[in-house]
């Protein structure tokens, strides 16, 4: 009865109305006036972060617009066979993205934030670059398997770094900005495949902007300070006379969280997986669904691919404002239920318009639920290895769901129906029975899970500090400390070394 109560207890809920007067009193409710609690310090590493995932996400679509133009360049003809063959590079490259999330995360949590992240994002540049010189599908799957692991390392730094920089008040807002970087790169990826690429009539200018766009990002992250949380931590060092903890003291923080954590762990992966299943099955393939399903050309796929993202960018950036006082499990549950209610819209009708409606709305649901996750698993993630708990997870789960349009695109073929007169694979069938499942999987997980609104881990010590790695989240729900502004927090040497000033 004890453990039926609790449960009970722990469901996701609206506040009442007596809690959101007592929570809301004093706080800012307007958009427009959480943007300006940021100082310019707080914006600039808010969205060199954003950059970096956007770039990311634009990297990672190269392959899923260019299907059809890949399978002409290295099979010579476009079918359902070449489509699962070129498919199998997004799996492989979702797969190998685990060992970038381990390695990155690691580093980020270890080190800092900064370097790590440029040096992955420069070994994204050459990559990217390489993909355009393949000329075999050998050496193609090789260079994208080894793309996947730099893939791997953005997400998990990017989602730690940025959100940590702001106030807590406004981390539900910005979650969502930053998750729908993965909408924005989608889009900016469509319009490239859309006009760019028939210009030159070769697929190789998408991956040419790509390294273009990640290496702006990772010039932009150079000229940005160290995390002031990191940058915290070696003055409070400092101050005490002591060095920060090695290798060693690292490794015996990230087992003492993993002895104290290990349930929490399994949780984030498991709903990562299913949350990943969410968006790659309601993405990787619906430009290949529109053209060789429902009979549209690839320039009308790509316009309802942009449309698509439109939805997502929106649902992302409400979602995650309304998180920050529905709570973020309720608003992820509100969004799955969306989504399974527009399902119908998504693959019945055979008109552009219809079929374009449907993408916008399932994109409002997937994303809407998705803009919540960075600011969720930095709130239940160990305060100490936000980076590594956060990126290792979704990027497990990326695995874990890495054969999502090998899954649609093998079941399609067996599944056929007639669409304008044709035999053509049922794609849409089988999309809109694994999104409707991944949705209700997604709800359960939300009604099981903790929730820990709110949660300043910026001010919990870092795995070098210790005692970081026995940290909980429950500890910093408290009230904030005092802000000060980017001039009290970062003073920049003459040799462009970053020194936290200390307080008089």
């Amino acid at each position: 009865m004890g453990a039926m109560n609790a449960f009970v207890q722990n469901l996701p809920r609206p506040p009442t109305k007596k809690e959101r007067q007592a929570e809301l009193e004093g706080r800012v409710l307007n958009p427009i006036k959480l943007f300006g609690m940021l100082t310019p310090m707080q914006h600039a590493l808010f969205w060199s972060a954003w950059l970096a995932w956007t770039a990311d996400a634009y990297d990672f679509f190269c392959v899923s617009l260019t299907v059809n133009r890949l399978s002409e360049q290295f099979f010579g003809a476009v079918n359902a066979g070449n489509t699962h063959r070129i498919t199998t590079s997004i799996t492989l490259t979702l797969l190998f993205r685990s060992v970038g999330a381990l390695t990155l995360g690691i580093a980020s949590d270890r080190y800092g934030r900064k370097w790590p992240l440029i040096a992955n994002l420069i070994c994204i540049v050459a990559l990217q670059i390489g993909t355009s010189f393949c000329r075999d599908f050998d050496s193609f799957l090789a260079v994208r398997s080894l793309f996947g692991i730099f893939m791997g390392g953005i997400w998990g730094v990017c989602a730690s770094s940025g959100l940590e920089a702001i106030p807590a008040e406004a981390r539900g807002l910005f979650s969502g900005i930053l998750q729908q970087g993965y909408a924005v790169g989608y889009l900016i990826a469509a319009v490239v495949n859309l006009y760019a690429v028939p210009r030159a009539d070769t697929w190789e200018v998408m991956f040419w902007v790509g390294a273009g766009i990640t290496a702006l990002a990772a010039i932009i992250r150079l000229l940005l300070p160290e995390s002031q949380v990191f940058l915290r931590a070696k003055a409070e060092a400092q101050a005490s006379g002591q060095k920060s903890g090695g290798s060693k003291a690292f490794a015996s923080a990230f087992w003492d969280s993993l002895k104290i954590h290990w349930t929490r762990w399994i949780y984030a992966i498991v709903l990562m997986s299913f949350f990943n299943f969410f968006s790659h099955g309601s993405q990787d393939l619906f430009p290949t669904y529109m053209q060789n399903a429902k009979g549209f050309s690839a320039h009308d796929a790509s316009i309802a691919t942009i449309i698509g993202n439109c939805g997502a960018i929106f649902g992302g950036f409400v979602t995650g404002y309304v998180s920050q006082f529905l709570g973020r499990r309720f608003t992820i549950i509100l969004c799955c239920l969306w989504t399974g209610a527009m399902i119908p819209l998504w693959i019945l009708p055979n008109s552009f318009g219809g079929l374009a409606a449907g993408a916008f709305m399932v994109q409002v649901g997937v994303q809407g639920a998705w803009g919540v996750i960075p600011i969720y698993l930095n709130e239940i993630s160990p305060p100490a290895f936000r980076a590594l708990f956060s990126g290792l997870s979704y990027q497990l789960g990326n695995a874990a769901s890495s054969a999502s349009s090998q899954i649609e695109a093998t079941a399609g073929e067996s599944w056929r129906t007639i669409s304008r007169g044709k035999d053509v694979p049922d794609y849409a069938k089988i999309m809109g029975l694994l999104i409707g499942l991944v949705a209700a999987c997604i709800i359960l997980c939300m009604l099981v899970g903790k929730e820990y609104r709110g949660a300043r881990f910026e001010e919990a010590k870092t795995a070098n500090q210790s005692g970081g790695g026995r940290s909980d989240p429950s500890q910093y729900q408290g009230p904030a400390r005092e802000k000060v502004s980017d001039e009290e927090d970062y003073a920049v040497g003459s040799k462009g070394e970053e020194k936290m000033v200390e307080r008089a």
